[in-house]
C-alpha cells in the first residue's frame, strides 16, 4: 500500500484541521495520505512544485485566495497539475469548479463519510504522476 499526499489549502488553520480530520490518515482500507498544508497560494505553488503531491483540497472560502481561483490557475497552467477537490458552502457553487476543472466537491460542513469516500475515489481514478 503506497502513501499519498494530499494538500490540504485553507487560510484558516482551524479549517485545514477539519479537513484533515473529516479525510483521515485511511480514506480507505487500501489507501493510506500524509498531508501537506498551505495557508496562501504561493505556497500552494511551491507544494505543487517541489513535492509529488497526489490531491489538493482547496477551500473554497479561503480569504484573499480563494481556492476556485488556485484551481483554475493551477489547471491553466500546470499540464499534469494533480486532482482538484473543493470544498464550497453553496451547492449553487459546484457550477463554478466546473468552470475551474475541479474534478469533486464536498460540502460545508465536512461530512467525514462523504469527504473520505470523494478523496479515495479521486486516489483511485488518477494514477499519481510523480514529477
Amino acid at each position: 500500500m503506497s502513501e499519498h499526499i494530499v494538500l490540504l489549502y485553507s487560510d484558516d488553520p482551524e479549517v485545514r484541521d477539519r479537513m484533515r480530520l473529516a479525510i483521515g490518515t485511511r480514506p480507505a482500507a487500501d489507501l493510506t495520505v500524509r498531508f501537506v498544508d498551505a495557508s496562501t497560494y504561493a505556497e500552494v505553488v511551491k507544494l505543487v512544485d517541489d513535492t509529488d503531491v497526489d490531491l489538493l483540497v482547496l477551500d473554497g472560502e479561503a480569504t484573499p485566495g480563494g481556492g476556485l481561483g488556485i484551481a483554475r490557475q493551477l489547471k491553466d497552467e500546470i499540464a499534469d497539475a494533480p486532482p482538484v477537490v473543493l470544498a464550497i458552502a453553496r451547492a449553487a457553487d459546484r457550477w463554478l469548479a466546473s468552470y475551474a476543472k475541479v474534478e469533486g466537491t464536498i460540502m460545508y460542513p465536512l461530512d467525514p463519510v462523504t469527504t473520505g469516500e470523494t478523496v479515495a475515489a479521486l486516489l483511485r481514478a488518477y494514477p499519481a504522476i510523480r514529477r
